[in-house]
């Protein structure tokens, strides 16, 4: 069972919601951060929560979501100690583990089918971090 932290903006709570229901069914443990409705709000409040969850440990992974998924990329890689990939296909999402080792991953709702993200999710909790040079130099900054 993986514990995944969740959160999102109003534009990413539908498919924030599609997204818990999915990872639950699988037996993920997953933890959601809001946002709560698709009423308007501040992403940062939601985005960074669930990012410091991931970096103390308190979750394995995380998965933020908003109209764009760039903003929530910003913010969570902010939070130290986390790599924060951008994902808008399997290909990408897949890379974003196997090269950066990505502990967290941002969707864009506007951009991406509800089954596109399901499989871009699916993609990336299954890639395995191949290691190498390059993130361990990233590894020692945090």
């Amino acid at each position: 069972m993986t514990r995944i932290a969740i959160a999102s903006d109003h534009a990413g709570y539908d498919l924030k919601t599609a997204i818990i229901t999915y990872l639950r069914a699988q037996g993920h443990r997953v933890t959601d951060f809001g946002c709560n409705s698709t009423e308007p709000v501040d992403y940062p409040d939601f985005i960074r929560p669930a990012a410091e969850s991931v970096a103390k440990g308190d979750n394995d992974l995380g998965i933020v979501l908003g109209g764009s998924g760039n903003g929530e990329a910003i913010v969570a890689n902010k939070v130290r100690g986390i790599r924060c990939g951008y994902c808008f296909n399997e290909e990408s999402a897949r890379l974003t583990k196997q090269h950066n080792n990505a502990n967290v991953i941002a969707i864009g709702a506007r951009l991406v089918s509800e089954s596109l993200a399901l499989k871009i999710v699916d993609a990336w909790l299954a890639a395995e971090f191949e290691g190498g040079r390059h993130v361990r130099r990233i590894q020692k900054i945090e």
